[in-house]
């Protein structure tokens, strides 16, 4: 697949929790008491050692009391938002100090519009250099639709595999872990619901 040429806006999410969290006058042990994660994880994921996930940054908005979009410095926006291609707001999950990739990256096509229920996405799934098992687990609901390539789902105890076209709506209260299918490079379209963004 070859990637598109064109200049996203990529951020360093570490800085902005790091940032929030100390808005709130918390410390990494308040925060990873409200979020269950450790403080070392946070400490790793604030210096760019790790590149927080899509449900772990919605846990951290939840935690922090924020919207996602204030991960990644959205404006208070408007009611509706169009986003150009070239105008999304880009995350990389690679850990930035060592160039460990973590199989994927993420645009933003829903920031600045004020008062979403609703985190709309393009992912790009590609091979993780580091292999992980571990499913995320956060309130809301979860919906799929694969544009490009292969997709493998974990569900809990199920396992599937998506090709383009096929689409997939779930609970993100079930353990879930989605990456891409025999290293392929694999684009999808996903929007996260949680309640309380």
């Amino acid at each position: 697949m070859e990637e598109e040429k064109r200049e996203v806006e990529e951020f360093r999410v570490g800085e902005k929790i790091k940032e929030l969290r100390e808005k709130k006058g918390l410390s990494l042990k308040d925060l990873a008491e409200l979020t269950g994660f450790s403080t070392a994880l946070l400490s790793q994921m604030e210096n760019h050692l790790v590149s927080p996930s899509l449900g772990t940054i919605i846990k951290l908005a939840g935690a922090l009391e924020v919207r996602v979009g204030d991960f990644w410095g959205e404006t208070e926006g408007e009611p509706f938002t169009i986003v150009r291609k070239d105008e999304r707001k880009r995350v990389s999950r690679f850990a930035s100090k060592d160039g460990v990739k973590y199989g994927y990256a993420y645009e933003s096509l829903g920031f600045d519009k004020k008062d979403r229920h609703m985190e709309p996405f393009i992912i790009t799934l590609e091979p993780a250099t580091v292999k992980s098992v571990k499913t995320s687990v956060h309130e809301g609901e979860e919906f799929i639709f694969v544009l490009e390539g292969e997709m493998e789902v974990i569900l809990g105890n199920h396992t599937d595999i998506l090709s383009p076209g096929d689409s997939i709506y779930y609970d993100s209260t079930i353990p879930h872990k989605v990456q891409c299918h025999q290293d392929k490079i694999t684009r999808i379209l996903a929007v996260l619901y949680a309640s309380g963004m």
